[in-house]
């Protein structure tokens, strides 16, 4: 089975191209989904994260906005935090690459907003990378309920540049076009793997 990594910074049309592989059968392990489970009610993270972070859990699940507001801007308790969640992220990713090899996946997909920034490369046989023009990238994100300048900034400044991530990619999916022009081209690239 050959595992592709899906990435792009936020804001890029990664969500969208997830959902074309899944509509070609290819089965797709969403990291950001992992980390919602773990972070919800009774999840393998919230002990942990309540440990390290006293005052960022309710009601048995993490506050997602009280921890992003304690590590936001604190390189030190960011780091914490990935030492807690990554590798419960990738055991569920192990899990589920295992479960696709016994359905016989000829491909599967790991949609990992970080994977460049985490070393995933290591993991994956192809990288796909979705980009879009900045503008079309900050449209998109500050559309986002809640989203704000200072929140997309802190966040970018997190990831890898787009243009960074190209150069690293195997394979670029443009995604500023059309919507059907980027599910063309990830067609394209199934075709030509499987």
């Amino acid at each position: 089975m050959r595992v592709l990594g899906l990435t792009g910074s936020i804001g890029m049309g990664k969500s969208t191209a997830a959902a074309t592989f899944r509509r070609l059968r290819i089965p797709v392990f969403d990291a950001d989904a992992a980390v919602h489970r773990l972070q919800g009610r009774g999840g393998a993270a919230v002990r942990p994260i309540e440990a390290a972070f006293p005052g960022t859990t309710r009601n048995g699940r993490v506050d997602r906005e009280a921890l992003r507001a304690r590590v936001l801007g604190d390189p030190a308790a960011l780091r914490l935090l990935e030492r807690i969640v990554h590798p419960l992220v990738r055991r569920a990713e192990l899990d589920f690459l295992a479960a696709a090899r016994r359905r016989g996946a000829p491909l599967a997909v790991l949609d990992i907003p970080l994977l460049l920034e985490t070393g995933g490369r290591a993991h994956v046989d192809r990288v796909i990378v979705v980009s879009a023009p900045a503008a079309v990238q900050r449209a998109r994100v500050l559309a986002r309920k809640g989203m704000t300048e200072e929140r997309l900034k802190a966040i970018l400044a997190r990831q890898m540049p787009d243009a960074l991530k190209r150069r690293k990619a195997d394979h670029v999916v443009q995604t500023g076009l059309s919507r059907h022009a980027a599910q063309r081209q990830i067609r394209r690239i199934v075709r030509n793997l499987r």
